[in-house]
């Protein structure tokens, strides 16, 4: 009986946020695949089902696979520069002045980096693609061209508009966008670790490069795994800034062409709901392949502290 009520009280206690989760999160997956075996345009009533056809157009879909490659890049890119860079920082804002009496300390100011480096956080994607627009003018007006020009260093430069340096300058943004969350994410990783082993290994005569490789990072593992999965799913959407910062014609020459606005152009400007639906299927799968690749690829007994 008691066993009964406890069970009850648990399932009383889910059956809302369950109900809620299903209709509106598992509801819309279930509606997008079913919609993926179809043609339908989005208005008309009559809703056709092709079955796998809309699979198959996508491997002669040149715009998809120009969006896949670029996807790539960002997977690669993205998550390596931003982990690297937070974790630069992070070791400094905690770990980076050396010895002080009995512990550990940060750099000087460390507290007000700290809140330097989230702020972009607190920006919405459209305050900062709108930023970005200003710095990155192809004109004199533009923030990076108007210093180059002032200092006589170079012609002014489409960071936007040429091929070879759309969408590493997109990329340029995405990571100053990231980087204060993740060395708040370190931090806090680094604050777990017993200070007893940094003071230990400064006694014997390692550096900081040594604490940092021999201590910090293996004591990091779980925290870099969980940001590497974040900015690996990241990496798989962009959409809003890179709407502000490019539009949604993937110009120049596709440079910037990405899944997200593939699906959306699709769907809303050329009516092709079922098509742009195959496309979110495989995305979402391109998705939750990675976060399990990774998670098994870096899996390990955990360390006791």
């Amino acid at each position: 009986m008691e066993r009964l009520r406890k069970y009850g009280f648990v399932i009383g206690f889910l059956a809302v946020p369950v109900t809620l989760y299903t209709v509106f999160v598992i509801s819309p997956y279930v509606q997008a695949f079913q919609l993926s075996l179809t043609s339908w345009n989005g208005v008309s009533s009559v809703v056709r089902y092709v079955g796998l056809d809309n699979f198959g157009r996508l491997f002669d879909d040149d715009n998809f696979w120009q969006a896949l490659r670029n996807h790539g890049i960002l997977l690669l890119v993205l998550p390596l520069l931003t982990i690297v860079i937070a974790l630069f920082l992070s070791f400094l804002l905690n770990l980076g002045g050396g010895t002080r009496g009995a512990g550990m300390r940060g750099v000087w100011g460390s507290n007000f980096y700290r809140v330097v480096f989230f702020f972009p956080q607190v920006l919405a994607v459209a305050v900062v693609g709108v930023l970005f627009q200003a710095i990155y003018r192809p004109d004199e007006d533009g923030v990076i061209n108007g210093t180059l020009a002032r200092l006589g260093l170079s012609e002014p430069i489409g960071w936007l508009t040429e091929p070879g340096l759309a969408l590493w300058s997109i990329i340029a943004v995405m990571v100053w966008q990231a980087v204060g969350f993740y060395v708040v994410l370190f931090s806090a990783g680094m604050a777990a670790i017993p200070k007893d082993y940094f003071e230990a290994a400064s006694i014997d005569g390692a550096g900081r490069v040594r604490l940092f490789f021999s201590i910090t990072l293996p004591l990091l593992r779980d925290t870099l795994q969980v940001g590497w999965i974040y900015l690996g799913i990241a990496a798989f959407d962009g959409f809003a800034l890179i709407q502000v910062l490019a539009g949604d014609r993937g110009e120049p020459d596709g440079a910037t062409t990405i899944l997200p606005i593939t699906i959306y152009k699709t769907a809303f400007d050329y009516h092709k709901v079922g098509y742009a639906s195959a496309m979110g299927v495989v995305l979402f799968f391109l998705t939750v392949t990675f976060a399990v690749l990774t998670l098994r690829t870096t899996r390990r007994e955990r360390v006791e502290l």
